[in-house]
């Protein structure tokens, strides 16, 4: 099983394994709602799928529909505002913000979608340089310009 929390811990959840589409979502809501350049998530089948604990912590929020419904919903986390897991309008599958499993989800990121609303801020990411915990740790010491 995998499993997954919302930031604070408040909200648990566990499934049996992903499934696609794994994609990094570049609209504009999704951009806005996980205050990153795009939103990575991926799906579980709803029977696959079960709240382990905060259930009764989970808010939904639904926006109007800009282009065609169904209308943008986001599921969060009422103590810590952490984007949720959330059963689509089908009900077949539960879309998983994928920043919330612990581990590996088995699958690899697929797409990139809605990519019009790519912010330029973002190209070449894959180009920067990686840091561990400890190597950023040493960076920050060091302080600017060191």
């Amino acid at each position: 099983m995998l499993r997954g929390a919302c930031l604070c811990g408040a909200v648990t959840f566990e499934f049996a394994r992903a499934i696609g589409p794994f994609e990094l979502c570049h609209c504009n809501r999704c951009r806005k709602s996980s205050g990153s350049a795009f939103m990575a998530s991926l799906c579980a089948r709803t029977e696959d799928f079960r709240w382990l604990s905060g259930l009764d912590q989970v808010q939904e929020l639904v926006l109007p529909v800009v282009e065609t419904p169904p209308a943008y919903r986001r599921s969060f986390c009422r103590v810590c505002g952490c984007c949720l897991p959330e059963v689509s309008s089908d009900g077949t599958v539960v879309g998983i913000p994928a920043g919330l499993i612990e581990g590996d989800p088995g699958i690899a990121v697929e797409r990139h979608i809605y990519v019009e609303h790519r912010v330029p801020w973002a190209a070449g990411l894959e180009r920067l340089p990686d840091f561990t915990k400890e190597q950023i740790r040493e960076f920050r010491r060091r302080g600017p310009g060191d």
